[in-house]
């Protein structure tokens, strides 16, 4: 299949558990050393109820509003550097992933779009160098649009953004609502397993991939 011929023109990564490890208990255990909480009074205050979904979708409207909202919820106060220092030693990044992200992008166009609020977008070149140096401007929080996965509205503004059809457009994501909320939007889309996986899937589409090498190899 020629690029020419190829039907997909646009490919939405997801951010955590696709191209990084995401360690949500680590986050837990790092916060209840800054606070001497459970953690799991933690995860309940910050995580169980509607702030974080609202979120989401840009309410709070800017990082510092975000920042705010989670030292209320967290119960106890939290500056700048210490969030993006506990968002940053969570992720790992995957190697393999992120080079097919680098191949893809002398194919594609590409983009990155994750669950989150404006306060992650403001520290993405912090938490996340690898993705924005593949992505740069086009890293984006689903705050930006307005909505939140799986809603297929997100999908469908982004697309809109960019200029692409949904047809025309590819989304990689670990979470199973959130490939049905792609779909329903008229994206194809790869429910993100594994390395292996996610190249198959780029074969069969038609772009052009090499094997995947070790992790010691590409890191």
């Amino acid at each position: 299949m020629t690029e020419e011929h190829r039907e997909i023109r646009f490919v939405i990564f997801d951010l955590d558990d696709v191209l990084y490890d995401f360690d949500h208990p680590l986050r837990l255990r790092l916060l209840h050393e800054l606070t001497g909480r459970p953690a799991a009074d933690i995860d309940r205050d910050v995580w169980g109820g509607p702030e974080e979904d609202l979120a989401e979708t840009g309410v709070p409207a800017t990082a510092e509003g975000y920042l705010q909202q989670f030292g209320d919820l967290l119960k106890y106060p939290i500056d700048y550097e210490t969030w993006v220092d506990i968002r940053t030693r969570m992720l790992r990044p995957r190697p393999q992933v992120l080079d097919m992200v680098r191949q893809l992008k002398t194919q594609a166009d590409i983009a990155l779009l994750t669950n989150n609020g404006m306060l992650l977008k403001k520290a993405l070149p912090v938490c996340s160098p690898e993705a924005v140096e593949l992505f740069g401007e086009k890293s984006h929080v689903s705050a930006d649009f307005g909505a939140r996965k799986p809603d297929p509205v997100v999908y469908q503004r982004i697309c809109d953004h960019y200029g692409y059809a949904p047809s025309q457009c590819f989304f990689v994501d670990d979470k199973p609502e959130n490939i049905e909320g792609a779909e329903q939007a008229g994206l194809k889309a790869h429910l993100f397993v594994d390395a292996d996986g996610l190249l198959r899937s780029l074969k069969a589409l038609g772009f052009k991939m090499t094997d995947i090498q070790s992790e010691s190899a590409v890191a």
